[in-house]
């Protein structure tokens, strides 16, 4: 992924992670709260089998759909 999109994607992971804060449900292997911005990395990782930075930009819009819908389906 080039530079410019790498800010683009890493800007929308910390807005949704901001709004995710609370949100997600209790862990008893997180006692002090879950990590929304660790959530979303890990899930993105699973999803693409790489980091977020690693993913083709012709997969953008891709990424874009699913941090959203991670967004809307806290779990």
């Amino acid at each position: 992924m080039n530079e410019a999109n790498r800010k683009i994607i890493w800007k929308l992971i910390t807005s949704t992670g901001d709004r995710m804060k609370d949100k997600l449900p209790e862990s008893k292997f997180h006692p002090k709260g879950r990590n929304p911005y660790a959530h979303i990395l890990l899930l993105v990782k699973t999803k693409f089998g790489c980091s977020y930075k690693d993913i083709d930009d012709d997969k953008i819009e891709t990424l874009k759909r699913f941090i959203r819908y991670i967004e809307d389906n806290p779990r």
